[in-house]
């Protein structure tokens, strides 16, 4: 048996939305506030860790190292915010 990627149409390229570098979602309700992320409570992860340590190295701030998920993304949103 054979497994063959499902086929898509492709859309009219007037239609496409994109998101990343140049593009934004239309939908700014998709962004939900970090403390009401079901997952908010846990350990940060190790890649917001180690860009908050960056971003704090840069800003000149010293951040406790237990933050929540939902702690560390909001410390990431500002320190970006302050560049």
């Amino acid at each position: 048996m054979t497994n063959t990627p499902a086929q898509f149409p492709e859309p009219a390229e007037e239609d496409q939305e994109t998101i990343g570098a140049t593009g934004q979602a239309e939908d700014s309700a998709l962004e939900k506030d970090p403390t009401d992320w079901v997952s908010g409570d846990d350990p940060m992860t190790e890649s917001q860790r180690s860009y908050l340590d960056t971003l704090a190295k840069q800003a000149g701030e010293e951040l406790p190292a237990n933050l929540t998920k939902a702690e560390a993304s909001e410390h990431i949103d500002r320190l970006r915010d302050q560049t």
